[in-house]
């Protein structure tokens, strides 16, 4: 029995900051982000989005086309959590109307979180194989004004429907990962900002991915030359183009410009103008690989690496399933990239200093363009959330 992904959802903010606007702003080259670090656009979310919203608006459409009356377990993974105790898994079950006989829990451990949580989707389902289970990943990824990874932020959810005999994505058996006990990337309690050492965690991500990938190819027996395409973590575009290089070089594998760009640029596209969302980032590399291949992927082996600072590192991989574009939402995508708002300079650092009030006071804020749910307010120490459909 194939088990893997049935559905994939993906959503971003309506608000987006283009990054020659922050070069400008900076007085650098505005090609130190656009070809430096391959990054042309950054998401950003209005006052009245969180990761709630995000992760319920990358749904939604599932919830529309009624994929989700069969989801008895909703996995959130997330690094920009609401709540100590509360998971925001819970809140997305309420505005998607979800039947109540679900086990809904929050994952953390940086960006690799959506990862663990599509494994452990997967062994739910092979218990239940008529059930499904439904794993969001969502996050705003946020640094200090002016910082080095002021460029890199960005926000987007990914909602990936795991079932038996997946439409999409047949997911491998074979995996490799790696833990280890570093601190290149953490935000305490005490912090709404990431602090992020980024030369040691560039070191560490790549030592991940090359213990990974070694167990993983002693335990599948394939080798590199045994894929078609390849999706990375993307805290920025050059990241995952710097990996691969790294991989290759180490599996004595020779690669020229032409097919790197065959093998990667696809799954690239779409973070180039988020920016980066942390726990959904490999996955809007696999939506935009998915969406935008020009080539039939059908029966086509895409390997998959998930990285989260910290550090855990995963490199697992699935096939395409024959007619898997009958099952995307590429036109949505498509149209909800283009039609976003771009905000000047002054309007994203207002937004960026406009925090979520922790005085425990009652707040109503304003409403903003977002998708079909919205953080309305606050009441009593309780965050409240508007759906905008009937």
């Amino acid at each position: 029995m194939n088990i893997g992904i049935d559905k994939i959802s993906f959503y971003t903010s309506h608000y987006y900051v283009d990054l020659k606007t922050l070069a400008e702003a900076r007085s650098v080259d505005a090609d130190k982000y656009y070809v430096g670090i391959g990054q042309e656009k950054m998401g950003i979310p209005a006052p009245d989005e969180d990761v709630v919203t995000l992760g319920g608006s990358a749904a939604y459409p599932l919830m529309k086309d009624g994929e989700l009356d069969d989801v008895e377990l909703l996995l959130f993974a997330t690094e920009s959590g609401i709540d100590q105790s509360k998971s925001a898994g819970i809140y997305v079950h309420g505005l998607l109307e979800m039947s109540s006989r679900c086990r809904s829990v929050e994952l953390k451990q940086a960006c690799y979180s959506g990862t663990a949580g599509i494994q452990m989707a997967i062994g739910f389902v092979a218990r239940n194989p008529t059930k499904k289970a439904l794993v969001i990943c969502s996050d705003i990824a946020r640094y200090e004004l002016g910082s080095p990874g002021e460029a890199t932020q960005g926000c987007g959810s990914v909602a990936i429907l795991i079932s038996a005999n997946p439409r999409i994505m047949a997911i491998d058996p074979e995996s490799g990962y790696y833990t280890e006990d570093v601190m290149d990337f953490w935000r305490p309690n005490y912090r709404s900002e990431a602090l992020v050492d980024g030369k040691y965690s560039t070191m560490v991500y790549i030592h991940a991915l090359l213990e990974s990938w070694k167990q993983y190819a002693e335990l599948s027996g394939r080798a590199l030359t045994d894929f078609d395409r390849f999706c990375y973590h993307i805290p920025f575009t050059k990241m995952a183009e710097k990996a691969h290089k790294k991989l290759c070089r180490k599996c004595k594998v020779e690669t020229s410009a032409e097919q790197m760009q065959l093998l990667l640029d696809e799954s690239l596209r779409y973070s180039r103008k988020t920016g980066n969302c942390y726990s959904g980032s490999m996955y809007v590399g696999l939506t935009s690989l998915l969406d935008t291949a020009d080539e039939d992927l059908a029966n086509k082996r895409v390997g998959l690496y998930s990285y989260g600072s910290g550090c855990v590192g995963e490199f697992f991989s699935g096939v395409v399933q024959p007619g898997y574009r009958e099952h995307l939402y590429t036109d949505q995508h498509r149209n909800m990239l283009e039609n976003r708002s771009e905000l000047t300079y002054q309007q994203y650092e207002d937004i960026y200093n406009y925090g979520v009030p922790t005085d425990g006071g009652e707040y109503v804020f304003p409403q903003y363009k977002t998708g079909p749910f919205r953080f309305s307010g606050i009441s009593q120490h309780k965050r409240e959330y508007e759906s905008l459909v009937d």
